[in-house]
């Protein structure tokens, strides 16, 4: 039988590998014989040698032994920190053979009796002198320790309400010294500490860790400095002193470090951080060629340190393998060790063992460990994951926790509470502020009344018993909420804190604020959990993120409705914005509200009709017949091709006909025509003004709309194509125009002699407002450019040479004067047009206009050749069949092949394809009509159909990998989702993400040229949903660009940016349990899951192409049955073939509304089998919530949309869908868009309006953390094309939200009102 330990990495097994058996004496008078005239000690007063330090140890421990005290003793300190005293004292105590017992100089005066009583002290040193204990007798004189006897006896926090008490022998002590000094600088160009070396002393010594400060230095000749307490923890003033004082090597808690300036570690060649969890940021700030940084764990109850890792920037964070002397196992739930990359306790054995004071939680807590054959074990109750590089901490099994590096047990402090006078229940909780702040919050029920405890009395109380770090902020309760079994029901206790009015009685300055300053005061108390601020007080210093601002804006709304987030951003001090609200007529005396005197009585918007739907429906039928053109054309391109193969089962389609029906109903020389003089017939009537929603004039532009989806003339932009398509919808188009984007199917609309409009821009000139259309002309003048990502709203003028910057919206209210730069949404102007582009005209070169129709024809081929593929194999599967069922069966049995294959080919074409047409792409300004022009608008063709045609590919692990195939620059553990990108520009450094729907790079257009230039995205950055990078960004590592924001040109490291045009934003990070572990850096067992859960995704092809074969063989039926009946049984007559594939034409209709419907309801299937009901809450990037919900989500956008979302956008089978997938979808909604992520957290009121292009965004990853809650639209509201409604978003009842706009997390808009912006602000009237 194998022994479990040899499943035991042996980097964990190093028990073996001790030093010799020595005591903390030994180990100081071997350094003062090697080093005597070495300073040892340097208070600030007073510089002792280790000669000095030594003689005068010896005489104090001589003293001690004068004075009764003997080895084996215990004897208490409680002195100053920073003192020459306090370290004298501790030695001297050792020197006798007795063990010190510390105690916090700052700790209230019940903890140190407790600590000194249940250890039993014989004497404490205190500030004034040694006291005695009445009474004692030594057991034995005074004399030099052993290394049996205990060196130091330190009291955790305990799970009883009683500290325990920990004793540390001098082997245990020593060997963690020695195994230390093994490590730390062993390789470093200036060797190991020495003499020349200076140790900062700046933790408490009952603090275990201060043990690891004191021996560092001790062991190796160096000197300890100790540096007053406040000093430590101020941050910036320790800079001057740590330089002043020549400090070398610092061992701290990661908090403390965090507050230290990088250049007050300059002289500092050695930094050891434990106690917490050390943040990457800390290292990638910290860490350099000179200096080593050291992270250490390890629990008092196994001498300070047992395991350690050297970390470096860009490297995972663990806490190391262990120290020599030290074993440690990780084992599951039965106490056997797991596997590499298996999650487990940690279990420490080996010399570090320490004991309890308690015989009995010394006998529990180190019990044996049979299954691995220790005779005594130490249990963490630490999860960690094991991997061959280091351990990786997890988190705490129990209730234990840290805060501010301090370990508290909540027991001990339930314990507290429970003895409080009146109290009758009690329950301590962790919880988190809105500021993203862990606080403890004791509740306490006082019998039935809360008056029978006094709140004030009580904390009084606590503050005197406990340490500060452990006192909570206290409630009262009449009595605590219990289950059925007696136990508090703690999903029932109150957070956050209902505002109890604390502070104001006694508060000078709270007392004389104004009336609208105490309103925003109970506000920010209530929602940021935080005593009353007043009037000097920062929202953001007092912890307010993004969402708590959005959640006081939603409560100030209720008085001002007019008040926006960003209000609040620009005037984040209470009495600033106090003052601001005050000057727009805010009065809270007389109880108005801001813009109420006016007030118009409240919009009633109405629900689409049912006459619409009707008709909608109706009109479905020649809709899905156009579609069917399509199907039928490629029936008889396959019929011909298998019919010159020999294949029994086809129809004999000539090839002049197969290739007829391919230009008129494939190519775009048949399909735009076709579809203009359609749309031209359909828009008849049609006038700029506003329309009814449902109305004859919108249902005009909404079959316009899909009609365009169902002959693929969205397919060709930028190609000369675009420019016939748009004139012949009647579009006035002037010569040179660059068009890169849709023109609108109005026709309302004109082009000046060398405009451009860059990629994905709406121009549309159309939009629904509640249960109006608002329908208008376009004008853009000569030379002017329209970035990327851009909407013009109906009635835009865009002045001659004017430029709109990417990702603005103009709302059309104000002209865009001539030569004018206008940005943001809304669009305002910011200045002249740079000059980025040569005055003068490029060379006409009309010889490429034939290249870019040409390459769009061929571009058009890499689907075709995936598909041909596909039916290659599919007719190849079922050639050897005899009957039509047989071939049937066999069809389908090859399609999941098939479908693999085609994906497979469509990836590699358009590698080929990017990779040749990146050889020569060069930065710079180009001609539109040149090789580079042309190169660069085929590769972001070639990208942008590729996010959608190969989705599987996107959002996962393989996506960083797809993108450096294709040429871009890729760090490692990037997380990208559906970005377009040029690759040959592109550069994504380490551990950035990139959310859906982002834009990196591309190219910008303006008079005829081509600009472009690399784009950067920083490591560990972060580009929101629908973000912007465009060419030349480059965004500065950990930084961040949110939600339908752009980047600007220069962003600095950790900076973070909202908006457009993009404003600076401040950022709050957020942790889940498991650390980096379930974000940056996932285990093998992890990432493997994760890439089984990924494969999977490829059943959304093999979906689709069934479903594909599922329409062709019942329209191949239809044909046969139909050629055969009426030819002369052979079938191969011209007219019953045209007739065959006449009937087969009108018989796809219905089949593909029927494949439709498939399509759906298996996407539905999938839903509920991933994710079951969507549900508030956050999950890890890293777990299996985010991947099966990647999972269904592939289905909606693989399958759904393409079989039936987009062939019924607008219509109530839209609206059927979405309710099918969990979302809550009212009476009589406009849906013009499929894009509601978690469907279970949508609802949208009777007659809402949600926009094409819109999100209802009801997920966010922050910092790698996916954070899901409800999105609401209310009866009647709109949430305008193009834009975002992020998580705890409301819309109040029959409220307008404008296009391209942002509404913030939390954000609450209320009824009637009208906004626009990003982020959102009140619509001026």
């Amino acid at each position: 039988m194998t022994d479990p330990a040899e499943q035991i990495p042996s980097q964990y097994l190093r028990g073996d590998l001790a030093s010799p058996e020595r005591t903390l004496i030994d180990i100081l008078r071997a350094t003062a014989a090697e080093h005597p005239e070495a300073a040892a000690l340097d208070d600030g007063d007073a510089v002792m040698t280790y000669s000095d330090l030594l003689a005068e140890i010896d005489e104090t421990a001589e003293w001690l032994g004068s004075k009764g005290i003997g080895a084996g003793d215990r004897v208490g300190v409680r002195m100053p920190s920073g003192s020459r005293e306090l370290y004298v004292a501790i030695l001297s105590i050792l020197a006798a053979g007795a063990a010190y017992v510390p105690v916090d100089a700052d700790d209230p005066d019940e903890r140190a009796e407790m600590v000194f009583g249940e250890a039993g002290i014989a004497a404490w040193f205190g500030a004034d002198g040694l006291h005695l204990t009445p009474g004692h007798v030594a057991a034995e004189p005074a004399r030099e320790p052993t290394p049996d006897d205990d060196a130091w006896i330190i009291f955790t926090s305990g799970s009883t309400g009683k500290p325990k008490g920990v004793a540390v022998t001098h082997r245990s002590a020593a060997a963690f010294v020695d195994a230390e000094s093994r490590l730390f600088l062993a390789d470093h160009p200036d060797g190991p500490l020495g003499p020349e070396d200076r140790v900062l002393a700046g933790l408490s010594v009952a603090f275990d860790a201060s043990c690891e400060e004191m021996w560092i230095a001790w062991a190796h000749g160096s000197c300890l400095v100790p540096a007053p307490r406040s000093l430590v923890r101020s941050g910036m003033d320790l800079g001057p002193w740590l330089i002043s004082r020549s400090i070398t090597a610092v061992s701290t808690v990661p908090t403390l470090a965090g507050l230290w300036p990088a250049e007050a570690l300059d002289s500092v060649r050695l930094l050891i951080v434990g106690g917490e969890a050390c943040p990457a940021e800390l290292v990638e700030r910290l860490s350099t060629p000179e200096r080593e940084v050291w992270n250490t764990y390890g629990p008092t109850e196994a001498t300070v340190v047992a395991c350690a890792a050297e970390l470096k920037p860009g490297e995972p964070v663990t806490i190391g393998v262990s120290l020599d002397g030290w074993d440690l196992v990780v084992v599951d739930g039965d106490e056997k060790p797991v596997a590499v990359g298996e999650v487990g306790e940690l279990v420490i054995g080996g010399v570090g063992l320490a004991r309890y004071l308690d015989p009995e939680k010394d006998a529990e807590k180190y019990a044996p460990m049979p299954s691995i054959g220790w005779d005594r074990a130490y249990r963490t109750g630490d999860h960690v994951r094991l991997e061959p590089e280091g351990l990786h901490f997890v988190g705490r099994v129990d209730d234990q926790v840290k805060i501010g590096g301090r370990r508290i047990e909540l027991g001990e402090v339930e314990a507290h509470l429970a003895a409080l006078p009146g109290v009758t229940q009690a329950s301590v909780q962790v919880r988190q502020t809105a500021g993203g702040q862990d606080i403890l919050v004791g509740y306490v029920g006082a019998g039935g009344d809360a008056a029978n405890v006094d709140a004030k009395a009580s904390l009084e109380r606590l503050r005197a018993e406990m340490p500060a770090a452990m006192v909570p902020r206290l409630h009262v309760m009449d009595e605590l909420p219990v289950r059925t079994s007696g136990k508090v029901d703690k999903a029932g206790l109150p957070w956050p804190l209902p505002n109890d009015g604390a502070g104001e009685a006694d508060d000078a300055e709270l007392a004389g604020m104004n009336p609208i300053e105490s309103w925003l005061s109970g506000i920010w108390e209530e929602v940021l959990a935080v005593p009353a601020p007043g009037p000097a007080a920062d929202f953001f210093a007092l912890g307010g993120t993004s969402l708590a601002a959005a959640t006081v804006v939603a409560r100030m709304r209720e008085r001002a409705p007019q008040v926006a987030v960003r209000d609040l951003y620009d005037h984040p001090r209470l009495g600033r914005l106090a003052e601001e609200l005050e000057s727009r007529g805010l009065s809270l005396d007389d109880g108005s509200s801001e813009g109420t005197a006016d007030a118009e009585p409240k919009r009633v918007v109405k629900p689409v009709p049912r006459s619409t739907r009707h008709a909608q429906s109706l009109a479905m039928v020649p809709l899905q017949t156009i579609r069917a053109a399509k199907w039928m054309t490629w029936l008889a391109v396959l019929n011909a091709i298998a019919h010159g193969l020999g294949s029994q089962f086809a129809l004999p389609v000539p090839w002049w006909l197969a290739v007829v029906l391919a230009v008129l109903f494939i190519t775009p020389l048949g399909t735009l025509p076709l579809t203009a003089l359609a749309t031209r017939v359909l828009m008849r009537g049609v006038t700029p003004g506003d329309h009814p929603r449902g109305g004859k004039v919108h249902m005009k532009l909404w079959a316009a709309e899909r009609l365009a989806d169902a002959s693929g003339a969205r397919g060709v932009g930028g190609a000369p194509w675009m420019l016939w398509y748009a004139r012949a919808l009647g579009a006035k188009v002037g010569k040179g125009v660059s068009l890169h984007t849709l023109p609108p199917v109005t026709g309302f609309i004109e082009f000046g002699d060398y405009s451009a409009v860059e990629p994905e821009t709406d121009i549309s000139g159309y939009w629904v407002d509640g249960d109006v259309v608002h329908v208008g002309h376009i004008t853009i003048g000569a030379e002017a450019r329209i970035g990327a990502r851009c909407t013009l709203m109906p009635g835009t003028v865009i002045g001659e040479a004017a430029h709109v910057e990417a990702g603005s919206c103009v709302t059309g209210v104000k002209k865009v004067k001539a030569g004018a730069r206008w940005s943001g949404s809304p669009a305002r102007k910011v200045g002249r047009p740079k000059r980025r582009f040569p005055v003068e005209v490029p060379p006409r070169r009309a010889h490429w206009l034939p290249i870019y129709g040409l390459s769009a024809l061929i571009l058009a081929l890499v689907p075709v050749s995936a598909l041909a593929t596909a039916a290659a194999i599919i007719g190849f599967g079922a050639s050897s069949a005899t009957t039509w069922p047989g071939a049937i069966g066999l069809a389908f049995a090859w399609t999941a092949p098939a479908a693999i294959a085609a994906f497979a080919v469509y990836a590699l074409l358009t590698l080929i394809l990017v990779r040749l047409l990146s050889i020569g792409l060069k930065p710079g300004v180009h001609p539109v009509r040149s090789r580079v022009g042309w190169q660069a608008w085929a590769t972001e063709r070639l990208m942008d159909a590729a996010r959608t045609d190969l989705f599987p590919l996107y959002a996962s692990q393989l996506t960083p990998w797809w993108l450096r195939a294709l040429g871009a620059k890729v760090g490692r553990d990037a997380e990208i989702s559906t970005v377009v990108v040029l690759p040959k520009f592109t550069d994504i450094r380490e551990g950035s993400f990139l959310a859906d729907d982002t834009m990196v790079g591309g190219y910008e257009l303006g008079g005829g040229w081509m600009l472009l230039e690399e784009t950067r995205i920083g490591r560990r950055s972060f580009l929101g949903n629908s973000g912007i990078a465009g060419p030349g960004r480059k965004l500065g590592k950990n930084s961040l660009v949110a939600v339908l924001s752009s980047t600007p040109k220069k962003a600095k490291a950790g900076s973070n940016w909202w908006g457009s045009p993009p404003e600076r934003l401040r950022r709050v990070t957020v942790k889940v349990d498991g650390g980096e572990d379930r974000t940056y850096s996932p285990g093998f067992g992890v990432k493997a899951a994760r890439g089984a859960v990924e494969t999977l995704r490829l059943l959304a092809p093999v979906t689709s192409l069934a479903l594909a074969v599922l329409v062709l063989l019942a329209m191949q039926g239809t044909a046969l049955g139909v050629a055969s009946f009426i030819g002369d049984g052979s079938g191969r007559e011209l007219p019953s073939v045209l007739l065959g594939l006449v009937a087969a034409w009108f018989i796809g209709s219905p089949v593909l509304l029927i494949a439709g419907m498939l399509a759906m309801l298996i996407t539905v299937a999938m839903k509920w089998i991933c994710v079951g009901t969507h549900k508030k809450g956050e999950h890890a990037l890293w777990s299996r919530f985010v991947w099966l919900d990647e999972l269904q989500d592939t289905f909606v956008e693989t399958v759904a949309a393409p079989w039936y979302l987009v062939p019924v956008t607008g219509t109530g089978g839209m609206n059927r869908a979405m309710r099918w997938l969990g979302a809550d979808i009212g009476h009589g909604t406009w849906l013009e868009s499929y894009w509601l992520p978690e469907t279970d957290l949508c609802r949208i009121g009777e007659g809402a309006t949600v926009g094409r292009g819109c999100v209802v965004q009801t997920h966010l990853f922050q910092d790698r953390v996916m954070s899901l809650d409800t999105v609401e639209l209310a009866p009647g509201a709109t949430l305008g094309p193009h834009s975002v409604a992020l998580p705890a978003s409301r819309l109040g009842e029959s409220t307008t939200i404008g296009p391209a706009s942002l509404v913030m997390r939390g954000d609450v808009v209320p009824a009637g009102t009208r906004w626009q912006g990003n982020p959102i602000e009140p619509v001026k009237e």
